[in-house]
């Protein structure tokens, strides 16, 4: 089995932990503390790190369920993602990335709208790229609760969106 490194396998994690984080208390100091408190628990177990089938999803679990404690917690609002926090590439005309923003900021609110569990799985397979099974781990459900929790995501993002296009709702 290959040593784990905090400085080479878990530190880097660190921006995974906090989008994930960020994505589940809507908060960016909330979601910077998360991250340190995980990085500390991860630190705390490094004599069971071998026992780990991957660290990567240790410390992602150990991030969700302080994130969603916190939340349930404090109660806190949602803020809305802007546009600005995404890169977007360069578009020719002012007309067209204007149109683009707009598309993103629609696109941004509706994922805001989603529940919690469907908001973590859109955020852990189309953004961070995990893989079912991976998700599946780190939110202690099945792979077809993954499957179909992340179908209904998308479903329901697409159907609003085109509610919103269609008709201007």
């Amino acid at each position: 089995m290959q040593e784990i490194s905090f400085r080479n396998d878990i530190l880097p994690l660190k921006d995974k932990l906090y989008r994930l984080a960020l994505r589940i208390v809507w908060d960016s100091a909330e979601a910077e503390d998360i991250v340190q408190d995980t990085m500390i628990r991860v630190w705390n177990k490094r004599e069971d790190w071998r026992t780990f089938g991957s660290i990567e999803a240790y410390c992602l679990t150990v991030a969700k369920n302080l994130a969603i404690d916190r939340s349930a917690r404090s109660e806190m609002y949602n803020e809305e993602l802007t546009p600005d926090s995404q890169q977007i590439a360069e578009v020719s005309t002012p007309e067209s990335k204007y149109e683009r923003d707009e598309q993103l900021r629609i696109v941004h609110r509706l994922i805001n709208e989603l529940p919690q569990k469907q908001r973590i799985i859109l955020q852990l397979r189309d953004i961070e790229g995990k893989t079912y099974k991976e998700i599946a781990g780190i939110l202690q459900i099945t792979e077809d609760q993954v499957k179909v929790n992340l179908f209904r995501a998308r479903q329901r993002i697409k159907l609003k969106y085109e509610e919103i296009n269609d008709y201007g709702l």
